[in-house]
């Protein structure tokens, strides 16, 4: 038993080992297999990959003899190219510069035949004489008398135009005219509120007991309010044709006073506080605090008209005749010395290029110049309305003043006329209107005075309604005239508060001062889109979207007009067809800016493109405007500083321009190309589209894609046209503030 037993392990061991040799060579033979097959698809998948590779080569080599071919024709042909759009611009410019001639020839033959009184403003005897016949004009009355200041107010403009064209030396010849007028009106209109005032007791108001008077016309509102009842419970008083509100501080309530509020809806004092923040000098012998020197003529208005005429200072009953010790200190209170009037040699903005062009100084001025250099900010991220030096400061390049300027002063009201025996006698002061000094001198609070100091003395309440001819975007600042820094001032100013809902602006000052509205200058930049779109022959409508506002000026020959997408604002603006220069100046006016200047990269964030290729852009673009549709794209701000990316597409018909037709144009120093990519696309790529070519320009490779219609209109567009696309185009530059 136990033999036959181990004679059965045995044969099972045996079949055992039989059957794992066998399972051994079964799972060799499959891993052999299995490697074998490895080998196969690797072998097989670096021959896919080699494969791939030349095809890769291939494509590369067959890709860069083509970008070889394409360049070595756009090189061939640049020459060309340049020579084709250099002649246009050239031919455009000299037909523009012939234009303009004959345009200012014209105006002037106009202006003669005109016989309005004016002088020619080329003709310096014929300026003084007029101021100096003006000056000594004893015509008072409110009516002529602004009349006469309208007039000024023309002849200031036309002496404005003028200095544009002229060299440095006549320039300082105009500036010297425009200051002298200046100062003439603001003296004029004191003449005006004094005539009031002497009649102030004739013309007293029943329910109150005291004058209101309000006299306007198109550029200036004149209210005017003599304290003739003299209530302790008098708090204040709304002049509701002028839309301004005044709150009467207490211990003048019980005075003799008398209060003028003259609204100009001109600025003459902004540029006298840009010259100052540029080291400018003054350009008369006053001094900044409104004293004379010795040499200067008391009485006078007006002092050193230029040429050889001259002139005795005049007005109406006896004012302006002798200047008294509280004369030179109303014409303080005034916010207009004559130094202040005279300040601004040099400080006119060019209304095309919106440079500054600052005065050359003696090397005594310089350190005064560094000064003022130092007090602008550094960050265009510094939110506040100051400068780095002086807190208070305003600076005139971040914040426009809007609504012109509100000189708000008091005066001694003069003695009223007495009746007897049928008889009217007043007495006339030799020195004109008085200025009544608030608060006191001693009273004032200094800046550094100790917790002990007296108690600040009551201010000034004032509210107005925002002109309808300003848009404010957005809550406006408050800024008071400073005579003896000659800056427009935030100190003083406090509880400043806007109802958007009524326009109205309401805020408290610490003393009598001339005040304006402060907006940003750059509001509306960045841009969030634009698009120039073809209207027509010689006619195109340019649309731009930023975070506050959206509008479009629609462009026809040399004109311009503008639209706002809100209703029942700037209805003096809007519809009115002007030049592109006067529409950008007229806008900025009203709170609508988009033009720009080197200084504004300091406070507006942009996209950092080359001047000059932006600025060559432009031309090529204004040449295809008549038949070419651009628009922005999101891909500009992100293809580097040295090139940009623009839509384009071939449109006619004042018809919105569809979605589909859009592609993208590169553009560089050297060359221009159609991109593949479009503005859907998930990355930015530099690859050119098929089937065409690098250009040298950029007009060039729009016109590959131009029908013959089109190439046909933009051959026949007129050069007024082209010049004023071109000029809205360079002065806005969207290609880098969007």
């Amino acid at each position: 038993m136990s033999a036959k037993k181990s004679d059965k392990g045995v044969r099972g061991s045996a079949k055992g080992a039989k059957e794992t040799k066998e399972a051994k060579a079964e799972r060799e033979r499959l891993e052999k297999e299995e490697e074998e097959r490895r080998l196969q698809e690797k072998e097989m998948a670096r021959l896919q990959e080699e494969q791939e590779k030349q095809e890769r080569l291939e494509r590369e080599r067959r890709e860069q003899e083509e970008m070889e071919r394409l360049e070595a024709k756009d090189q061939e042909r640049r020459e060309d190219e340049l020579n084709e759009v250099r002649h246009l611009l050239e031919e455009n410019q000299v037909a523009v510069k012939r234009w303009l001639v004959d345009t200012r020839e014209k105006a002037k033959w106009d202006r003669f035949m005109l016989c309005d009184g004016r002088p020619d403003p080329s003709q310096t005897q014929e300026v003084n004489t007029y101021i100096s016949l003006w000056r000594d004009d004893p015509e008072v009355d409110a009516v002529p008398a602004l009349q006469q200041c309208s007039l000024a107010l023309q002849l200031i403009g036309t002496l404005e135009d003028e200095q544009e064209e002229v060299q440095e030396e006549e320039r300082q010849r105009l500036l010297e005219h425009i200051h002298c007028l200046q100062e003439l009106v603001h003296h004029k209109h004191l003449l005006i509120a004094q005539e009031v005032l002497n009649h102030a007791g004739s013309n007293v108001d029943i329910e109150t007991g005291n004058m209101a008077t309000v006299v306007r016309d198109d550029h200036v509102t004149l209210c005017v309010w003599a304290n003739l009842n003299k209530n302790p419970r008098f708090k204040g008083f709304q002049f509701e044709e002028a839309g301004v509100a005044f709150e009467l501080p207490k211990p003048l309530a019980l005075s003799d006073v008398a209060l003028r509020i003259l609204h100009t809806r001109y600025d003459h004092l902004s540029p006298h506080a840009r010259l100052t923040a540029l080291g400018g000098r003054p350009l008369s012998s006053r001094t900044p605090g409104g004293e004379e020197e010795p040499s200067s003529k008391p009485g006078s208005p007006v002092q050193g008209e230029t040429g050889e005429e001259g002139g005795e200072g005049g007005g109406g009953e006896g004012v302006g005749k002798k200047e008294s010790p509280r004369q030179g200190k109303e014409e303080e209170v005034q916010s207009v010395p004559g130094s202040v009037r005279r300040k601004s040699a040099g400080s006119v903005l060019s209304n095309r290029s919106s440079r500054t062009r600052p005065v050359e100084e003696p090397e005594d001025q310089k350190q005064t110049q560094m000064e003022a250099s130092e007090e602008v900010p550094a960050e265009p991220e510094e939110p506040d309305i100051v400068k780095a030096v002086d807190v208070a400061t305003v600076d005139l390049q971040r914040y426009t003043p809007l609504g012109g300027v509100y000189y708000c002063d008091v005066f001694r009201l003069p003695p009223q006329a007495i009746l007897a025996r049928g008889w009217s006698l007043r007495q006339v002061l030799e020195g004109g209107l008085e200025a009544l000094p608030y608060p006191e001198e001693s009273s004032e609070t200094q800046p550094g005075s100790s917790p002990e100091a007296p108690e600040a003395p009551e201010p000034v309440g004032l509210s107005l309604t925002v002109p309808d001819y300003v848009l404010l975007l957005k809550a406006p600042n408050v800024a008071i005239w400073d005579p003896t820094a000659i800056q427009w001032t935030t100190a003083g100013v406090s509880g400043v508060s806007y109802e958007a809902d009524q326009a109205r602006v309401s805020f408290k000052m610490g003393s009598f001062r001339a005040f304006v509205l402060l907006q940003e200058t750059y509001c509306l930049l960045p841009l969030q889109a634009w698009t120039l779109q073809p209207l027509g022959p010689d006619s195109a409508r340019l649309r731009v979207t930023s975070a506050l506002i959206t509008l479009s000026i629609t462009v026809k020959g040399h004109q311009c007009m503008l639209q706002v997408e809100q209703e029942g604002v700037l209805s003096h603006l809007q519809g009115q067809w002007m030049g592109c220069g006067a529409l950008r100046k007229a806008m900025a006016n009203a709170g609508l800016n988009l033009s720009v200047n080197e200084h504004t990269d300091r406070y507006i964030r942009s996209c950092g493109k080359d001047p000059l290729s932006e600025h060559t852009a432009y031309e090529q673009m204004a040449l295809q405007a008549s038949a070419v549709a651009f628009s922005w794209s999101q891909w500009n701000a992100r293809c580097g500083g040295e090139h940009m990316v623009v839509q384009a597409c071939e449109h006619h018909g004042p018809a919105l321009v569809p979605g589909g037709p859009w592609s993208l144009y590169l553009l560089g120093a050297q060359r221009s190309q159609k991109l593949q990519m479009t503005e859907e696309s998930p990355a930015f790529s530099v690859e050119i589209s098929p089937d065409t070519e690098f250009h040298s320009t950029f007009l060039h490779t729009l016109r590959d894609d131009l029908s013959p219609e089109g190439r046909a209109v933009t051959k026949t567009s007129h050069f007024l046209f082209v010049d004023t696309v071109q000029s809205l185009l360079c002065a806005t530059r969207l290609l880098n503030y969007c």
